[in-house]
């Protein structure tokens, strides 16, 4: 197999996922004789959805040499515990979903086996009583999660709510710092090969004409190599998922930042609230089918609380993903290799993973078809596998006051995601499939938050009784509240790491 070595790389495009990737880069092959360059226009501005992440973003920078302090006080961020949703089990319902465990495992058996013989016994305590993550975040309280946890109930992770913009100049001065070259010019056209249909050049407006051995599209919708130049196809996901258009609005903090984000479903679409020790961030995603975009903006602005400090964004989007994220030599990454929606904050997410395959594949650092066909291979079952469980929250809901929301109930789902919840359904078994992003405890939070409960449970645990489980799980919800009681305040921990002023 024909093997192309790489001593130069183009980056197309700046914004987050854009100096992400350089910064990724420039720290993988910082012992290698590697050029890498990052073209973008300072004239662009940037997409700028939501500024709410996932765990992984954490330990991505941390392999930068970055420390959770160091990005809380450069982003203005505050600590996300997980995401409350409003309203979308029934009109006035609430539920978290953290960043998690539920429980205490026994014999291998997973705990939701336990709760759910208890409940069918008719206990009625909450599944959320028993996690960690959820009960911090629903009591407004931070703690850092201990290094060696002496049991289940004390595992949870977190992540970040943070200005995107300045992680972007974070990343950047790294890069920069690891020797990435920097062009201000937009490209006005793209070289092709004649024999391949890869790419050989780059014009520029500024005048010049560069090359590199591999090129990275991070130019978000425009997709400027591996769509427009490239025609690669993109994978259409709108019958899966309504929602196409977003709007965002700052506005001004009115009481101190809790430690989880809002999704507050509305009557086409939802609504997300994202606090930062600065200000809050705002939005509605929606489907244009069923809401027109004034409509919309109208029914963001009615619930927001604090002063508008900017006009309101708004930009469409095709949900799904692009055929090949890796395309010849021009690798696709963020918005560029596809979107689904910012639900469940899983943008910044698909970059980060992005950037770790690409660095796996690279490592020697030498590419081929094969090394292509295997990085198109796990990116595409990744964005499988995040639309089914964003799927997953539409098709469970429980609403009544809109038209959209019961049609997302009637669509039919993707094979793989009927097979899961079908597994669920019969005996409460989480299928686990490659290349997911969500753990099991993620599904479980969904399923029980929009009230999907198995049939059974695992048969081999009838030898407890129920006033053993009884006595068992009670201990379980004393340990975490005594955990949350013992807590500081979300707002306490920024003020005493990070200068909060609020």
């Amino acid at each position: 197999m024909t093997t192309k070595k790489i001593r130069s790389i183009i980056i197309v495009g700046g914004g987050t996922s854009g100096w992400m990737t350089a910064a990724g880069l420039s720290q993988q092959f910082k012992d290698k004789v590697i050029d890498i360059t990052l073209v973008e226009s300072s004239e662009m501005g940037t997409i700028g959805v939501g500024e709410a992440t996932t765990p992984t973003l954490r330990r991505f920078y941390k392999k930068l040499g970055f420390s959770d302090l160091d990005v809380l006080k450069a982003t203005n961020a505050t600590c996300k515990l997980g995401i409350e949703f409003k309203g979308w089990s029934g009109e006035n319902s609430s539920f978290i979903h953290p960043f998690g465990l539920y429980g205490q495992e026994v014999n291998h058996i997973p705990f939701h086996h336990y709760f759910n013989k208890l409940k069918q016994s008719g206990d009625t305590t909450p599944f959320a009583d028993y996690s960690l993550g959820v009960n911090l975040a629903r009591h407004n309280k931070f703690c850092q999660p201990p290094t060696k946890p002496k049991n289940q109930l004390e595992i949870f992770d977190w992540a970040l709510h943070f200005d995107a913009a300045l992680f972007g100049h974070l990343m950047r001065d790294y890069a920069k710092g690891n020797g990435v070259k920097v062009i201000d010019s937009k490209i006005y056209h793209v070289d092709l090969a004649q024999a391949d249909g890869a790419i050989e050049s780059l014009h520029l407006e500024n005048g010049e004409k560069i090359a590199g051995d591999l090129y990275i599209d991070c130019s978000g919708f425009k997709a400027l190599l591996i769509e427009q130049a490239m025609k690669t196809g993109y994978e259409d996901w709108s019958h899966y998922l309504l929602c196409d258009t977003a709007v965002a609005v700052q506005s001004e903090l009115t009481s101190e930042p809790i430690a989880r984000t809002i999704a507050q479903a509305q009557k086409a679409g939802w609504q997300w609230q994202i606090p930062l020790q600065t200000r809050m961030g705002n939005g509605m995603v929606y489907s244009s089918q069923f809401i027109n975009s004034d409509e919309a903006i109208s029914a963001m602005l009615s619930n927001i609380d604090g002063k508008i400090t900017q006009d309101p964004r708004s930009f469409s989007f095709t949900p799904g993903r692009r055929k090949r994220a890796w395309n010849k030599n021009c690798i696709a990454v963020g918005l560029a290799s596809g979107f689904l929606e910012p639900l469940e904050s899983t943008s910044i997410a698909l970059v980060e993973t992005a950037i770790e395959k690409i660095a796996f594949f690279l490592e020697q650092p030498e590419y081929g078809q094969e090394e292509a066909d295997k990085f198109n291979d796990a990116m595409g079952q990744e964005y499988e596998r995040v639309r089914d469980f964003i799927i997953l929250h539409y098709k469970l809901n429980g609403r009544t006051d809109s038209p959209m929301w019961q049609h997302c109930r009637d669509l039919e789902t993707p094979q793989t995601l009927t097979d899961k919840m079908n597994a669920f359904k019969h005996n409460g078994e989480n299928i686990r499939l490659p290349w997911e992003i969500f753990g099991n405890d993620s599904w479980l939070a969904i399923y029980d938050g929009l009230n999907y409960s198995p049939s059974s449970y695992d048969s081999s645990i009838d030898k407890f009784s129920n006033t053993f489980l009884n006595e068992q799980l009670t201990q379980m919800r004393q340990g975490i509240k005594n955990k949350v009681d013992n807590s500081q305040s979300h707002a306490d921990f920024l003020r005493q790491y990070c200068g909060f002023k609020g």
